[in-house]
């Protein structure tokens, strides 16, 4: 994917200037917007890596989370619970797994009316080649060593738990 010509200077920066001009110092909103850029950024990068594999990084997500599992399967509602997304979200997801032959449905033994999404060989395969690509290019964030990456991790975490992501231990 051809990268856009870069600016001669930095636009979060200039508005940050603007901003303090306007309505006084706000260093949250430079903040905000340099994550929000981040991720935009880092999505195209992992994105770029998982298309030809026919994922996306929510798909390649769920792939992850069933590897993980001890049985490689999983109720539709665990896999919401632990990727934080909504159950439709889930159903899209796992509907797409399935349609490229890498996650199958089966019922769910344990609840007469639930579903269980379980990966299949291919999408073991797929996962595996997936993730050796994204650990090449560090997940898009090669800019910055893994001590800086620990760090970026534990600021990143007091936020996570003020939105209820999970209880700090």
């Amino acid at each position: 994917m051809p990268k856009p010509l870069s600016l001669p200077f930095d636009p979060i920066a200039r508005a940050d200037a603007l901003w303090k001009q306007r309505w006084g110092s706000v260093p949250s909103m430079a903040a905000i917007t340099s994550i929000m850029r981040a991720q935009q950024i880092l999505l195209a990068e992992v994105d770029a890596v998982v298309k030809p594999y026919g994922l996306t990084f929510a798909r390649y997500e769920a792939l992850v989370l069933l590897t993980f599992s001890k049985t490689g399967a999983l109720p539709m509602s665990k896999i919401g619970e632990r990727l934080m997304v909504h159950p439709t979200s889930v159903t899209n997801t796992v509907d797409r797994l399935v349609k490229s032959g890498l996650v199958a449905r089966r019922p769910n033994p344990n609840d007469g009316r639930g579903t269980l999404a379980v990966i299949t060989d291919k999408g073991r395969e797929v996962v595996d080649a997936a993730t050796r690509e994204l650990m090449a290019v560090d997940f898009g964030l090669g800019a910055y060593d893994a001590e800086e990456c620990r760090e970026i991790f534990a600021m990143l975490r007091p936020l996570r738990i003020a939105a209820g992501d999970f209880q700090e231990e």
